[in-house]
Protein backbone atom coordinates (compact mmCIF):
# COMPACT_ATOMS: atom_id res chain seq x y z
CA UNK A 1 0.00 0.00 0.00
CA UNK A 2 2.88 2.31 0.96
CA UNK A 3 5.10 1.93 -1.91
CA UNK A 4 2.24 1.79 -4.29
CA UNK A 5 0.59 5.08 -3.37
CA UNK A 6 4.31 6.64 -3.48
CA UNK A 7 4.58 5.54 -6.46
CA UNK A 8 1.44 6.72 -8.07
CA UNK A 9 1.70 10.15 -6.50
CA UNK A 10 5.44 10.43 -7.96
CA UNK A 11 4.71 9.42 -11.36
CA UNK A 12 1.24 11.02 -11.83
CA UNK A 13 2.90 14.13 -10.54
CA UNK A 14 6.08 13.79 -13.13
CA UNK A 15 3.60 12.73 -16.24
CA UNK A 16 1.40 15.59 -15.50
CA UNK A 17 4.79 18.13 -15.34
CA UNK A 18 6.34 17.11 -18.39
CA UNK A 19 3.01 17.21 -20.54
CA UNK A 20 2.12 20.68 -18.95
CA UNK A 21 5.88 21.83 -19.91
CA UNK A 22 6.23 20.56 -23.37
CA UNK A 23 2.32 21.65 -24.65
CA UNK A 24 4.80 24.41 -26.14
CA UNK A 25 6.74 22.60 -28.77
CA UNK A 26 9.43 25.31 -28.52
CA UNK A 27 9.63 24.51 -24.77
CA UNK A 28 12.59 21.89 -25.24
CA UNK A 29 14.07 24.10 -28.08
CA UNK A 30 15.03 27.53 -26.46
CA UNK A 31 17.10 28.31 -23.27
CA UNK A 32 14.59 30.96 -22.21
CA UNK A 33 11.52 28.80 -22.50
CA UNK A 34 13.59 25.75 -21.15
CA UNK A 35 15.05 28.46 -18.07
CA UNK A 36 12.49 30.99 -17.21
CA UNK A 37 9.47 29.91 -18.97
CA UNK A 38 9.30 32.50 -21.20
CA UNK A 39 8.94 34.74 -19.02
CA UNK A 40 5.15 34.59 -19.06
CA UNK A 41 4.00 33.04 -15.88
CA UNK A 42 1.11 34.32 -14.21
CA UNK A 43 -0.27 34.88 -10.57
CA UNK A 44 -1.27 31.39 -9.57
CA UNK A 45 1.68 29.09 -11.60
CA UNK A 46 4.40 32.02 -10.21
CA UNK A 47 2.42 31.95 -6.17
CA UNK A 48 3.24 27.68 -6.07
CA UNK A 49 6.69 28.09 -7.68
CA UNK A 50 8.39 30.95 -5.86
CA UNK A 51 6.10 31.56 -2.92
CA UNK A 52 6.06 27.23 -2.64
CA UNK A 53 9.47 27.38 -2.26
CA UNK A 54 8.79 27.79 1.46
CA UNK A 55 7.23 24.09 1.64
CA UNK A 56 10.54 21.77 1.13
CA UNK A 57 11.99 18.93 2.84
CA UNK A 58 13.88 21.55 4.41
CA UNK A 59 10.69 23.14 6.13
CA UNK A 60 8.79 20.18 6.48
CA UNK A 61 11.21 17.43 7.36
CA UNK A 62 14.15 19.62 8.89
CA UNK A 63 12.16 21.87 11.12
CA UNK A 64 9.99 19.14 12.67
CA UNK A 65 12.97 17.72 13.40
CA UNK A 66 14.86 20.62 14.53
CA UNK A 67 11.88 21.45 16.71
CA UNK A 68 12.53 17.32 18.09
CA UNK A 69 16.35 17.90 18.38
CA UNK A 70 16.36 21.26 20.15
CA UNK A 71 12.67 22.62 20.31
CA UNK A 72 11.97 26.72 20.43
CA UNK A 73 15.06 27.29 18.12
CA UNK A 74 12.91 25.97 14.99
CA UNK A 75 11.40 28.79 15.37
CA UNK A 76 13.52 30.25 13.04
CA UNK A 77 11.47 29.39 10.46
CA UNK A 78 8.66 31.51 11.10
CA UNK A 79 11.31 34.42 11.55
CA UNK A 80 13.50 34.32 8.31
CA UNK A 81 10.78 33.70 5.97
CA UNK A 82 8.60 36.46 7.36
CA UNK A 83 11.93 38.65 6.94
CA UNK A 84 12.71 37.36 3.51
CA UNK A 85 9.29 38.53 2.12
CA UNK A 86 10.25 41.72 3.03
CA UNK A 87 13.14 41.93 1.44
CA UNK A 88 11.73 40.60 -1.17
CA UNK A 89 8.96 42.97 -1.56
CA UNK A 90 11.52 45.58 -2.08
CA UNK A 91 14.16 43.53 -4.30
CA UNK A 92 12.16 40.99 -6.44
CA UNK A 93 10.70 43.81 -8.91
CA UNK A 94 14.25 45.53 -9.46
CA UNK A 95 15.58 42.23 -9.86
CA UNK A 96 12.56 41.20 -12.67
CA UNK A 97 13.31 45.02 -13.89
CA UNK A 98 16.90 44.03 -14.88
CA UNK A 99 16.15 40.98 -15.98
CA UNK A 100 13.17 41.66 -18.84
CA UNK A 101 15.15 44.97 -20.18
CA UNK A 102 18.70 42.78 -20.35
CA UNK A 103 16.74 39.57 -21.55
CA UNK A 104 18.74 37.62 -18.43
CA UNK A 105 18.56 34.15 -17.91
CA UNK A 106 20.74 33.71 -14.85
CA UNK A 107 21.95 35.61 -11.99
CA UNK A 108 25.32 35.59 -13.04
CA UNK A 109 24.03 37.33 -16.57
CA UNK A 110 22.81 40.09 -13.93
CA UNK A 111 26.44 40.54 -12.61
CA UNK A 112 28.29 39.85 -16.34
CA UNK A 113 25.68 42.64 -17.54
CA UNK A 114 25.14 45.21 -14.80
CA UNK A 115 28.99 45.61 -14.16
CA UNK A 116 29.78 45.16 -17.75
CA UNK A 117 32.45 42.64 -16.74
CA UNK A 118 31.98 38.73 -18.18
CA UNK A 119 34.83 37.80 -16.16
CA UNK A 120 32.35 38.38 -13.00
CA UNK A 121 29.79 36.61 -14.31
CA UNK A 122 32.22 33.51 -14.39
CA UNK A 123 32.82 34.11 -10.78
CA UNK A 124 29.68 34.50 -10.00
CA UNK A 125 28.33 31.71 -11.68
CA UNK A 126 31.06 29.22 -10.32
CA UNK A 127 29.90 30.35 -6.91
CA UNK A 128 26.20 29.71 -7.55
CA UNK A 129 26.79 26.29 -8.60
CA UNK A 130 28.95 25.54 -5.53
CA UNK A 131 26.22 26.65 -3.14
CA UNK A 132 23.05 25.05 -5.19
CA UNK A 133 24.90 21.98 -5.37
CA UNK A 134 25.22 22.39 -0.92
CA UNK A 135 21.11 23.01 -1.27
CA UNK A 136 20.38 19.83 -3.43
CA UNK A 137 22.16 17.89 -1.06
CA UNK A 138 19.12 18.86 1.64
CA UNK A 139 16.64 17.23 -1.29
CA UNK A 140 18.36 14.50 -1.66
CA UNK A 141 19.02 13.46 2.11
CA UNK A 142 15.80 13.92 1.89
CA UNK A 143 14.62 12.10 -0.76
CA UNK A 144 17.02 8.97 0.08
CA UNK A 145 15.33 8.72 3.49
CA UNK A 146 11.75 8.18 1.87
CA UNK A 147 13.07 6.19 -0.60
CA UNK A 148 14.30 3.46 1.98
CA UNK A 149 10.85 3.76 4.30
CA UNK A 150 8.99 2.97 1.20
CA UNK A 151 11.29 0.40 -0.50
CA UNK A 152 12.63 -0.60 2.99
CA UNK A 153 15.80 -0.65 4.90
CA UNK A 154 17.57 -2.99 2.83
CA UNK A 155 17.87 -0.75 0.16
CA UNK A 156 21.74 1.10 0.79
CA UNK A 157 22.59 4.79 0.91
CA UNK A 158 24.38 4.80 -2.21
CA UNK A 159 21.39 3.21 -4.10
CA UNK A 160 18.61 5.68 -2.37
CA UNK A 161 20.67 8.86 -3.04
CA UNK A 162 21.28 7.56 -6.78
CA UNK A 163 17.65 7.14 -7.10
CA UNK A 164 16.64 10.46 -5.51
CA UNK A 165 18.99 12.34 -8.12
CA UNK A 166 17.21 10.36 -11.05
CA UNK A 167 14.28 11.36 -10.32
CA UNK A 168 15.01 15.21 -9.55
CA UNK A 169 16.35 15.32 -13.06
CA UNK A 170 13.68 13.68 -14.82
CA UNK A 171 11.32 16.53 -14.05
CA UNK A 172 13.13 19.45 -15.55
CA UNK A 173 15.77 17.59 -18.04
CA UNK A 174 13.10 17.72 -20.58
CA UNK A 175 10.48 20.53 -20.61
CA UNK A 176 12.35 22.69 -17.87
CA UNK A 177 10.66 25.18 -15.46
CA UNK A 178 7.47 24.88 -16.75
CA UNK A 179 7.21 21.36 -15.52
CA UNK A 180 8.59 21.84 -12.19
CA UNK A 181 5.92 24.54 -12.12
CA UNK A 182 3.47 22.29 -12.64
CA UNK A 183 4.61 19.90 -9.90
CA UNK A 184 5.07 22.76 -7.51
CA UNK A 185 1.22 23.68 -7.24
CA UNK A 186 0.44 19.66 -6.94
CA UNK A 187 2.66 19.19 -3.89
CA UNK A 188 1.68 22.61 -2.28
CA UNK A 189 -1.71 21.59 -2.40
CA UNK A 190 -1.03 18.14 -1.56
CA UNK A 191 0.99 19.25 1.95
CA UNK A 192 -1.32 21.30 3.30
CA UNK A 193 -3.93 18.94 3.66
CA UNK A 194 -1.87 16.31 4.12
CA UNK A 195 -0.28 18.62 7.05
CA UNK A 196 -3.69 19.94 8.41
CA UNK A 197 -4.95 15.98 8.12
CA UNK A 198 -1.76 15.11 10.55
CA UNK A 199 -2.93 18.17 12.80
CA UNK A 200 -5.98 17.48 13.44
CA UNK A 201 -5.68 13.72 14.30
CA UNK A 202 -1.88 13.99 16.17
CA UNK A 203 -3.59 15.27 19.11
CA UNK A 204 -5.28 11.84 20.27
CA UNK A 205 -2.44 9.99 19.36
CA UNK A 206 0.40 11.57 21.62
CA UNK A 207 -2.65 11.68 24.73
CA UNK A 208 -3.41 15.24 24.58
CA UNK A 209 -7.07 17.01 24.01
CA UNK A 210 -6.45 19.43 21.84
CA UNK A 211 -3.44 20.88 19.15
CA UNK A 212 -2.76 23.93 21.84
CA UNK A 213 -2.26 21.19 24.84
CA UNK A 214 0.40 19.34 22.79
CA UNK A 215 2.63 22.40 23.30
CA UNK A 216 1.33 21.89 26.78
CA UNK A 217 2.33 18.65 27.48
CA UNK A 218 5.39 19.43 25.84
CA UNK A 219 6.32 22.22 27.77
CA UNK A 220 5.99 19.92 31.02
CA UNK A 221 7.52 16.64 29.95
CA UNK A 222 10.59 18.74 28.54
CA UNK A 223 10.69 22.23 30.12
CA UNK A 224 12.69 24.81 28.03
CA UNK A 225 11.60 23.31 25.17
CA UNK A 226 9.33 25.99 24.11
CA UNK A 227 11.71 29.02 24.62
CA UNK A 228 15.25 29.88 23.98
CA UNK A 229 17.88 28.43 23.98
CA UNK A 230 15.92 25.34 23.63
CA UNK A 231 16.50 21.39 24.99
CA UNK A 232 20.28 21.89 24.44
CA UNK A 233 21.62 25.04 26.36
CA UNK A 234 24.77 24.11 25.04
CA UNK A 235 24.28 23.91 21.43
CA UNK A 236 24.66 27.89 21.20
CA UNK A 237 21.38 28.11 19.85
CA UNK A 238 20.46 31.41 21.63
CA UNK A 239 18.71 34.58 21.21
CA UNK A 240 21.77 35.74 19.29
CA UNK A 241 21.88 32.78 17.25
CA UNK A 242 18.20 33.21 16.13
CA UNK A 243 18.15 36.97 14.99
CA UNK A 244 21.73 36.48 13.34
CA UNK A 245 20.43 33.52 11.25
CA UNK A 246 17.14 34.89 10.82
CA UNK A 247 18.59 38.06 9.01
CA UNK A 248 21.50 36.03 7.34
CA UNK A 249 18.55 33.69 5.57
CA UNK A 250 16.47 36.52 4.67
CA UNK A 251 19.39 38.28 3.19
CA UNK A 252 20.50 35.22 1.35
CA UNK A 253 16.64 33.87 0.20
CA UNK A 254 16.85 36.26 -3.15
CA UNK A 255 20.66 36.28 -3.55
CA UNK A 256 20.44 32.52 -4.32
CA UNK A 257 20.44 31.96 -8.52
CA UNK A 258 17.49 29.71 -8.46
CA UNK A 259 15.39 32.74 -7.37
CA UNK A 260 16.56 34.90 -9.61
CA UNK A 261 15.34 32.73 -12.46
CA UNK A 262 12.40 32.16 -10.71
CA UNK A 263 11.72 36.18 -10.69
CA UNK A 264 12.62 36.10 -14.06
CA UNK A 265 9.93 33.80 -15.01
CA UNK A 266 7.02 36.38 -14.15
CA UNK A 267 5.30 37.70 -16.39
CA UNK A 268 4.53 41.04 -14.74
CA UNK A 269 5.53 43.45 -12.06
CA UNK A 270 2.07 42.77 -10.16
CA UNK A 271 2.62 39.33 -10.14
CA UNK A 272 5.80 39.88 -8.53
CA UNK A 273 4.60 42.58 -5.67
CA UNK A 274 1.38 39.86 -5.25
CA UNK A 275 3.57 37.01 -4.45
CA UNK A 276 5.17 38.99 -1.50
CA UNK A 277 2.29 40.35 -0.16
CA UNK A 278 0.59 37.12 0.48
CA UNK A 279 3.89 35.31 0.89
CA UNK A 280 4.23 35.61 4.65
CA UNK A 281 0.85 33.79 5.38
CA UNK A 282 3.11 30.79 4.25
CA UNK A 283 5.17 30.99 6.90
CA UNK A 284 1.83 30.23 9.56
CA UNK A 285 2.03 26.73 8.40
CA UNK A 286 5.21 26.38 10.60
CA UNK A 287 3.17 26.13 13.76
CA UNK A 288 1.70 22.83 12.64
CA UNK A 289 4.88 21.70 11.58
CA UNK A 290 6.90 22.29 14.57
CA UNK A 291 3.41 20.96 16.44
CA UNK A 292 4.31 17.72 14.73
CA UNK A 293 7.95 17.72 16.05
CA UNK A 294 7.30 17.88 19.46
CA UNK A 295 4.30 15.33 18.60
CA UNK A 296 6.66 13.13 17.58
CA UNK A 297 8.91 13.52 21.01
CA UNK A 298 5.84 13.18 23.15
CA UNK A 299 5.21 9.79 21.32
CA UNK A 300 8.82 8.44 22.18
CA UNK A 301 10.00 8.69 18.55
CA UNK A 302 13.80 7.68 18.07
CA UNK A 303 14.55 7.44 14.53
CA UNK A 304 17.46 5.07 13.41
CA UNK A 305 20.77 6.60 14.52
CA UNK A 306 18.73 9.70 16.32
CA UNK A 307 18.79 11.39 12.91
CA UNK A 308 16.23 14.09 13.29
CA UNK A 309 15.95 14.48 9.64
CA UNK A 310 14.04 11.29 10.01
CA UNK A 311 11.78 12.48 12.70
CA UNK A 312 8.71 12.54 10.62
CA UNK A 313 9.07 10.22 8.67
CA UNK A 314 9.21 7.64 11.47
CA UNK A 315 6.43 9.51 13.39
CA UNK A 316 4.07 9.23 10.93
CA UNK A 317 5.26 5.38 9.97
CA UNK A 318 4.67 4.44 13.21
CA UNK A 319 1.00 6.22 14.47
CA UNK A 320 -0.70 6.20 11.37
CA UNK A 321 -2.43 3.55 9.00
CA UNK A 322 -0.33 2.39 5.74
CA UNK A 323 -2.77 4.47 3.24
CA UNK A 324 -2.27 7.84 5.43
CA UNK A 325 2.03 6.95 5.30
CA UNK A 326 1.59 5.92 1.41
CA UNK A 327 0.66 9.44 0.98
CA UNK A 328 2.88 11.42 3.13
CA UNK A 329 5.66 9.52 1.78
CA UNK A 330 4.62 9.98 -1.63
CA UNK A 331 3.81 13.94 -1.12
CA UNK A 332 7.44 14.53 1.33
CA UNK A 333 8.78 12.83 -2.26
CA UNK A 334 7.32 16.23 -4.41
CA UNK A 335 9.12 18.63 -1.34
CA UNK A 336 12.11 17.13 -2.23
CA UNK A 337 11.63 16.60 -6.30
CA UNK A 338 10.22 20.08 -7.02
CA UNK A 339 12.79 22.44 -5.22
CA UNK A 340 16.00 19.89 -5.82
CA UNK A 341 14.83 19.82 -9.94
CA UNK A 342 15.25 23.70 -9.75
CA UNK A 343 17.98 23.70 -8.11
CA UNK A 344 19.90 21.44 -11.19
CA UNK A 345 18.10 23.52 -14.00
CA UNK A 346 19.80 26.28 -12.54
CA UNK A 347 22.84 25.12 -11.92
CA UNK A 348 22.82 23.92 -15.39
CA UNK A 349 21.83 26.87 -16.90
CA UNK A 350 24.84 29.31 -14.92
CA UNK A 351 27.27 26.45 -16.39
CA UNK A 352 26.27 27.14 -20.16
CA UNK A 353 25.21 30.59 -19.96
CA UNK A 354 28.20 31.97 -17.88
CA UNK A 355 31.11 29.26 -17.74
CA UNK A 356 31.12 27.46 -20.69
CA UNK A 357 29.30 30.19 -23.22
CA UNK A 358 32.54 32.78 -22.66
CA UNK A 359 34.99 30.21 -23.15
CA UNK A 360 33.38 28.78 -26.65
CA UNK A 361 31.17 31.91 -28.09
CA UNK A 362 30.69 30.32 -31.14
CA UNK A 363 28.19 27.81 -28.70
CA UNK A 364 24.55 27.70 -30.40
CA UNK A 365 21.36 27.13 -28.79
CA UNK A 366 20.95 23.46 -29.28
CA UNK A 367 24.20 23.47 -27.96
CA UNK A 368 23.85 25.28 -24.94
CA UNK A 369 20.27 23.02 -23.89
CA UNK A 370 22.93 20.30 -24.54
CA UNK A 371 25.44 21.93 -22.24
CA UNK A 372 23.06 22.74 -19.47
CA UNK A 373 21.53 19.28 -19.18
CA UNK A 374 25.16 17.81 -19.08
CA UNK A 375 26.03 20.24 -16.28
CA UNK A 376 22.61 19.28 -14.17
CA UNK A 377 23.71 15.18 -14.37
CA UNK A 378 26.96 16.52 -13.27
CA UNK A 379 26.02 18.49 -10.34
CA UNK A 380 23.64 16.03 -9.10
CA UNK A 381 26.78 13.66 -8.77
CA UNK A 382 28.31 16.12 -6.91
CA UNK A 383 25.65 16.53 -4.41
CA UNK A 384 25.09 12.43 -4.19
CA UNK A 385 28.87 12.29 -3.27
CA UNK A 386 28.39 14.87 -0.49
CA UNK A 387 25.23 13.52 0.72
CA UNK A 388 27.11 10.15 1.42
CA UNK A 389 30.26 11.44 3.30
CA UNK A 390 27.32 13.61 5.66
CA UNK A 391 25.47 13.17 8.75
CA UNK A 392 24.06 17.63 9.52
CA UNK A 393 20.24 17.72 9.88
CA UNK A 394 18.92 19.40 6.83
CA UNK A 395 18.45 23.00 8.79
CA UNK A 396 22.28 22.88 9.60
CA UNK A 397 23.19 22.25 5.44
CA UNK A 398 20.91 24.99 4.55
CA UNK A 399 22.57 27.10 6.66
CA UNK A 400 25.68 26.63 4.78
CA UNK A 401 23.87 26.92 1.44
CA UNK A 402 23.12 30.60 2.71
CA UNK A 403 26.56 31.09 3.86
CA UNK A 404 28.11 30.32 1.20
CA UNK A 405 25.82 32.52 -1.04
CA UNK A 406 25.83 35.54 1.17
CA UNK A 407 29.23 36.45 -0.10
CA UNK A 408 27.45 37.59 -3.55
CA UNK A 409 25.19 39.53 -1.49
CA UNK A 410 26.93 42.37 -1.50
CA UNK A 411 26.86 42.58 -5.45
CA UNK A 412 23.28 42.41 -5.57
CA UNK A 413 22.17 45.27 -3.17
CA UNK A 414 24.62 47.62 -3.85
CA UNK A 415 23.69 47.34 -7.66
CA UNK A 416 20.29 48.70 -6.62
CA UNK A 417 21.80 51.42 -4.10
CA UNK A 418 24.66 52.45 -4.87
CA UNK A 419 26.10 53.40 -8.56
CA UNK A 420 29.52 53.68 -7.81
CA UNK A 421 29.99 49.87 -6.95
CA UNK A 422 31.97 48.30 -9.61
CA UNK A 423 33.05 44.69 -10.64
CA UNK A 424 36.39 45.37 -8.81
CA UNK A 425 35.03 46.16 -5.53
CA UNK A 426 32.44 43.24 -5.88
CA UNK A 427 34.75 40.74 -6.56
CA UNK A 428 36.96 41.61 -3.65
CA UNK A 429 34.22 41.23 -1.71
CA UNK A 430 33.59 38.07 -2.79
CA UNK A 431 36.67 36.79 -1.36
CA UNK A 432 37.12 38.39 1.79
CA UNK A 433 33.55 37.30 2.53
CA UNK A 434 35.06 33.54 1.67
CA UNK A 435 38.01 34.15 3.74
CA UNK A 436 35.87 35.13 6.64
CA UNK A 437 33.98 32.05 5.75
CA UNK A 438 36.01 29.68 5.86
CA UNK A 439 39.11 30.40 6.86
CA UNK A 440 39.81 28.47 10.80
CA UNK A 441 41.85 31.52 12.16
CA UNK A 442 38.46 33.36 11.25
CA UNK A 443 36.27 31.26 12.55
CA UNK A 444 38.14 31.08 15.70
CA UNK A 445 38.31 34.68 16.00
CA UNK A 446 34.31 35.25 15.66
CA UNK A 447 33.56 32.26 18.08
CA UNK A 448 35.74 34.61 20.13
CA UNK A 449 34.68 37.95 19.80
CA UNK A 450 30.92 37.33 18.66
CA UNK A 451 29.78 34.06 20.57
CA UNK A 452 26.45 32.57 18.78
CA UNK A 453 26.55 34.92 16.36
CA UNK A 454 25.94 33.15 12.62
CA UNK A 455 29.31 32.82 10.90
CA UNK A 456 27.29 33.33 7.34
CA UNK A 457 25.60 36.98 8.68
CA UNK A 458 29.29 37.90 9.76
CA UNK A 459 31.43 36.98 6.90
CA UNK A 460 28.73 38.45 4.54
CA UNK A 461 29.23 42.06 6.52
CA UNK A 462 32.66 41.69 5.97
CA UNK A 463 32.25 41.43 2.06
CA UNK A 464 29.97 44.20 2.43
CA UNK A 465 32.79 45.99 4.26
CA UNK A 466 35.47 45.71 2.09
CA UNK A 467 33.63 45.87 -1.50
CA UNK A 468 32.37 49.54 -0.22
CA UNK A 469 36.08 50.18 0.68
CA UNK A 470 37.63 49.15 -2.36
CA UNK A 471 34.82 50.98 -4.57
CA UNK A 472 35.56 54.29 -2.79
CA UNK A 473 39.39 54.29 -2.89
CA UNK A 474 39.72 52.90 -6.64
CA UNK A 475 37.33 53.70 -9.43
CA UNK A 476 38.59 51.82 -12.66
CA UNK A 477 38.71 53.02 -15.77
CA UNK A 478 35.74 52.63 -18.79
CA UNK A 479 33.71 49.61 -16.20
CA UNK A 480 31.42 52.06 -14.65
CA UNK A 481 28.52 49.94 -14.26
CA UNK A 482 25.30 50.65 -16.12
CA UNK A 483 22.42 51.78 -13.70
CA UNK A 484 20.21 49.14 -12.56
CA UNK A 485 16.30 49.17 -12.86
CA UNK A 486 14.35 50.56 -10.20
Amino acid sequence: MILALTIAIILGTILGAILYGRRQQKAAQSMTEWAVGGRRFGVFIFWFLNAGEIYTTFAVLGISGYAWAFGAPAYLAFTSVSLAATVGYLLMPRIWAAGKKGDLVTQADFFADHYRAPWLGIVVGLAGIAALIVYVQIQIVALSLIVRLTLGEQVGTVPAAIIAAGSMLLFVYFAGLRSAAFAAAVKDILMLVIVIGLCLTVADRVGASSLIDVYRLAQDSYPGIGHLPGLQPDAGLSTTWLMTAALNVALGTWVLPHMFQLCYSSGTLSTIRRNAIWQPLYSLSYFFIILLGFAALLAGTQPLGGDPNAVLIEFVAETYPSWAVGLFAGTACLLALVPGSVLLLTAGSIFSRNVAAPLFPAMGERTSLFVSRGAMIVSAAISVYLTLGGSESLVEIGLSAYAAIGMLAPGVFLAFLWPRAHAGGVFAGIVAGYIALLLPAAQKFWNGYFPEWDHGLLAMAVGFIVTIAVCLVWTPARTAPQPASA
